[in-house]
């Protein structure tokens, strides 16, 4: 049914244009002949065809527009005297005289327009007997488009301010209750068919002499009349739109109370938080426009009355959608923001009016209604670009908690890179505690959602945001900075064994920086309540790092072990610093089972070692043993070596009194080498040819660099003795070619014959070398 009816207008449409086409035509050939009956006769003919009842109003639209297309000429026929030989006063007579109604009205209208402009009558005369004559079409559609063609041709000939057609009687307000009247009449008719109905707004807003005080006191309250008295849903929404639009911003401010209580009044039905939105954009709009009009937004109150209106609308639709309510506080707050910058009191407000809403519901499963609250939480750190004021709002984190735990996380990232781009500093510990539970659905396992499932990827780039947000918080303070860590310490230390290596380092290092401030205070404490200090200091770490220990994560944490150890060596603090270096022993033992890792662990812990002063001769030999122990020990014998030799910085530190052993220096190369040499010897068991002698050149450079510090245990003859050995395996048939070992001792010996031509001290000590 529903396309025999489509089809049916098709060819209705088809056939009025058809007929309007023709009748045109005959019009047009009589006004080239200038026959004024003749041409009234075939357009009131083509006039006749608007008079069908089978289209819809989209179609009629179509035959409408043809006709309309066609009066222009004749029109313009009208307003040439010399023409038709008829007086216009005679003419608008003889038109009244058609056939039937429409034509006759649409032909009234148009030599009307010609009227008017004549100027040899009143305008505001014409304009009344033209509204008041168009009464007699009251179908709904054709009644409505001729008032919209009424509406068309007389705009531009209203009394209006600096208009021709002022004076004489003629003011403004009387084309203000001609527009009026036209618009009543329009909504009467069929309201519904809107895009014609607004049109009427739109030329009473283009008027001149409409100024605040005649819209205050007659055009609004006229049109909200109309408006409500309606009834109809959908019209009493288009009209509201169109009174938000048209009409100017500073017109909205001084009438908002009419303008909000005729909200109250519309059918249920109306969407009138969309209404409410429109309108709070344009405000939010106008008082970012210039700081001048600001104070007119204090004069009227405008936060307390949208504030009311918005709490009556909700209050009174307690079927609107959760997202309709978040949609309108989003508005809301926008507007604050704009106009009460300073009021931060009003921004809570306005979030605890969300709360409220929201109040005794689970969290949000409508993916719309989160969006929203999304925006509504993001407004404030966009307007401020400082977290650190949202963070003052006690109503903000109880909103959060309204959201599920993805889109948590997608507000907690906001949070956290406006920090990151504003380089926000978080001076106060109370404040960090609110940050981190703002962000807890990234620092923790929340609704049961295991890491596990979590989009690898996704986690990492998360949790790289939360470990660089460690590093942010700062106090000069030193008492107030331990109080952040630790409030930072309580919320990370939950995170679980995927987390905590991304969190613990930097706030590992975050303490660390702490302790460079604080080195030149006394490391003792009585109490635990003087003020921090670098001992107090340790111990938090202490307790952070055993947490990743046992997550497990042993390499991680044998790493912040060593630094804590050499920053405990710093404060001077001995026994600190030994018990650090116990605990990454202990889970080298324990915990660092792989070789390669064992590999990387002894070279930190000899590194970390050798750059220690603060140990006593006791406490050194017993660590510097176990460290040579270790590497002895690894499964490889050129990681052996290579640790073995490395150790031998152990025993000689350059410009450190007193840590200057060359005989044991001597042990751990000789032992390297013995190392070095049973590594070829079971590559030749196994491959059947000896490795490359890579092994004995490094160990050859590292002869020559306790030579040249002073070691007297290192001889010239030891070193020749290196130099024929490596020339002799490189020699041998066993040993196997590698063109980077043979680089590598062409330039030790190139280095050695250099310092022997450059002379001075280090020359002659080089001179007895025979290379």
């Amino acid at each position: 049914m529903v396309l025999e009816r489509a089809e049916d207008e098709e060819k209705w449409l088809a056939e009025g244009i058809a007929a309007i086409q023709q009748n045109a035509f005959y019009m047009h050939r009589a006004l080239d002949a200038n026959n004024l009956r003749e041409a009234l006769k075939y357009s009131a003919l083509m006039l006749s065809e608007l008079r069908t009842s089978n289209l819809s109003p989209h179609k009629y639209y179509d035959l409408y527009m043809r006709a309309f297309g066609e009066l222009r000429g004749l029109e313009m026929f009208f307003k040439d005297e010399s023409r038709h030989g008829v007086s216009i006063v005679d003419l608008y007579e003889l038109v009244q005289h058609a056939g039937n109604i429409l034509p006759r009205l649409y032909l009234l209208c148009t030599v009307g327009s010609v009227y008017i402009k004549s100027k040899e009558a009143p305008a505001k005369d014409i304009l009344k007997d033209l509204v008041e004559m168009c009464r007699g079409v009251q179908h709904p559609i054709r009644g409505l488009f001729l008032r919209s063609y009424l509406s068309q041709v007389s705009r531009d000939k209203l009394p209006d301010i600096g208009s021709e057609y002022e004076g004489d009687g003629d003011t403004v307000m009387d084309a203000v209750e001609f527009v009026l009247q036209n618009f009543t009449e329009m909504n009467k008719l069929w309201v519904r068919l809107q895009h014609q109905v607004g049109k009427n707004l739109h030329v009473l807003s283009q008027i001149e002499g409409v100024d605040l005080e005649m819209y205050k006191e007659t055009v609004l309250p006229g049109v909200l009349e109309q408006v409500v008295n309606c009834k109809d849903d959908l019209a009493q929404y288009y009209l509201m739109e169109c009174l938000i639009q048209v009409f100017p911003d500073e017109y909205h401010l001084q009438t908002l109370e009419a303008l909000l209580g005729s909200c109250s009044q519309l059918q249920p039905t109306v969407d009138v938080k969309m209404l409410l939105s429109q309108l709070m954009e344009r405000l939010s709009n106008y008082a970012a426009s210039s700081p001048d009009v600001l104070p007119e937004f204090l004069q009227v109150e405008a936060f307390a009355k949208l504030s009311s209106a918005i709490w009556k609308v909700v209050d009174a639709h307690a079927e609107m959608p959760v997202v309709g309510a978040i949609s309108l506080y989003v508005s809301l707050l926008t507007f604050t923001l704009r106009v009460h910058p300073d009021r931060l009191d009003y921004v809570d407000q306005v979030l605890g009016a969300c709360v409220n809403k929201l109040s005794g519901k689970p969290k949000l499963e409508d993916r719309r209604a989160r969006k929203q609250i999304v925006a509504l939480l993001s407004a404030p750190i966009e307007k401020y670009n400082d977290v650190v004021r949202a963070l003052t709002l006690p109503n903000y984190p109880r909103v959060m908690e309204y959201l599920d735990s993805s889109t948590n996380k997608q507000m907690a990232m906001v949070i956290i890179q406006s920090i990151m781009k504003n380089n926000t500093c978080i001076k106060e510990a109370d404040k960090v505690e609110v940050l981190f539970e703002l962000i807890e659905g990234l620092v923790k396992d929340v609704d049961g959602i295991a890491v596990d499932e979590l989009d690898e990827e996704d986690f990492n780039e998360e949790q790289n945001y939360v470990a660089r947000l460690i590093h942010m918080p700062y106090n000069d303070d030193s008492e107030e900075m331990l109080k952040i860590m630790c409030a930072v310490q309580k919320h990370i230390m939950g995170g679980g064994p995927k987390r905590l290596p991304f969190t613990v380092p930097p706030l590992v290092f975050s303490a660390l920086r702490l302790v460079r401030r604080l080195q030149s205070q006394d490391g003792e404490v009585v109490g635990e309540e003087l003020p921090a200090t670098p001992r107090k200091l340790f111990r938090l770490l202490s307790q952070i790092i055993e947490a990743l220990s046992s997550v497990p994560s042993p390499e991680l944490a044998l790493r912040l072990y060593l630094q804590c150890a050499e920053a405990a060596g710093d404060c001077d603090l001995e026994p600190v610093a030994y018990e650090f270096f116990t605990q990454a022993f202990v889970l080298y033992e324990e915990e660092v089972a792989d070789s390669k890792a064992q590999v990387t662990a002894i070279h930190l812990i000899i590194g970390s070692l050798q750059r220690m002063t603060v140990f006593g001769v006791e406490n050194r030999d017993t660590l510097t043993h176990k460290a040579t122990g270790y590497a002895a020990k690894l499964l490889k014998k050129p990681d052996q070596c290579r640790a073995v030799y490395a150790c031998s910085h152990l025993f000689w530190v350059d410009d450190q009194k007193g840590i200057k052993d060359g005989e044991r220096v001597l042990l751990c190369l000789k032992r390297a080498l013995r190392i070095a040499n049973a590594a070829q010897q079971m590559a030749s068991v196994t491959r059947g040819s000896a490795g490359p002698v890579t092994l004995f050149v490094e160990i050859l450079n590292k002869y020559l660099y306790l030579f040249e510090k002073g070691n007297p245990q290192i001889t010239s003859s030891a070193i020749q003795s290196l130099v024929e050995l490596i020339q002799n395996e490189m020699q041998s048939d066993s040993t196997t070619q590698d063109p980077a070992s043979d680089t590598f001792f062409a330039s030790t010996v190139r280095y050695i014959q250099y310092q022997k031509e450059k002379g001075g001290v280090m020359g002659e000590k080089y001179e007895p070398k025979k290379v």
